[in-house]
């Protein structure tokens, strides 16, 4: 396993459970900076509990995430000042506000007035819809403006990380395509850090540089996309035939 210090992001052995369901069990995955990661895997498998993880929005009872070689134990609230903001799925925009006044929810914190302009100017260029409507309501907005304007208000943090959590999710399948291709672009421009949980496998594989495949909280296997498209992982998840606990015995027999 890659150790802490080597990436930005590392979880180790993190287990989450609510109750008697064990959501995560000893999962231990890491990100490079620069690096765009998806986290795949069926529905329950864990994905969006790894997020919240990193967040502190689960009920981690083991296991450490560190971030940058530290332990992160930052208030939830205060994250986005580490350089780390999340982007949940479901968009939850501000729709009784305007689309420039959503963006500024995304740095609330910034008391420096011109930073924040500057931060409005470089989102709405990398999103110019937004800036050809930035006086209307978010309410106007359909359902793949408003995931734009999720995106680009997490971006209002300058993350050096950005965590999102099934940005297509409801999404029509153009609206899809133009998804990914903002968030590979936002990758290769702003060179920033990316985890997407996904469940669109076919198009996250296409602009990503690894991912992680989890099944029952466990993490059974990580790989390239050429890798991943090679194996029979996914089907192999996807219709239950992988027993987590035998998929990690063989990895580290390897």
């Amino acid at each position: 396993m890659t150790t802490a210090t080597e990436v930005s992001l590392a979880l180790t052995d993190i287990a989450v459970h609510y109750g008697a369901v064990r959501a995560l069990d000893g999962v231990s995955l890491g990100i490079r900076e620069g690096e765009a990661v998806a986290v795949m895997g069926p529905n329950g498998a864990g994905k969006s509990t790894v997020l919240k993880a990193i967040m502190g929005l689960a009920p981690v009872v083991a296991g450490e995430v560190y971030w940058r070689g530290h332990r992160l134990e930052t208030a939830t609230h205060e994250i986005v000042k580490e350089g780390i903001c999340f982007v949940p799925q479901g968009r939850r925009v501000f729709t009784h506000l305007s689309i420039e006044e959503n963006l500024e929810m995304g740095c609330l914190y910034l008391g420096d007035e011109d930073e924040k302009r500057r931060r409005l100017h470089s989102v709405m260029e990398l999103f110019p819809m937004l800036r050809e409507k930035r006086r209307d309501m978010a309410s106007q907005m359909s359902g793949g403006q408003q995931q734009m304007l999720a995106i680009g208000r997490g971006l209002m943090g300058a993350p050096d990380l950005l965590l999102l959590d099934e940005p297509t999710l409801g999404l029509a399948p153009i609206v899809v395509s133009e998804v990914f291709q903002k968030v590979r672009e936002i990758s290769d421009r702003l060179d920033t850090t990316i985890m997407i949980v996904e469940h669109n496998i076919k198009g996250v594989l296409d602009i990503v540089d690894r991912a992680y495949v989890l099944d029952k909280g466990m993490v059974v296997h990580e790989g390239t996309p050429e890798s991943i498209r090679e194996s029979n992982i996914l089907t192999d998840v996807f219709l239950g035939r992988v027993n987590p606990e035998r998929e990690e015995d063989s990895d580290d027999g390897r």
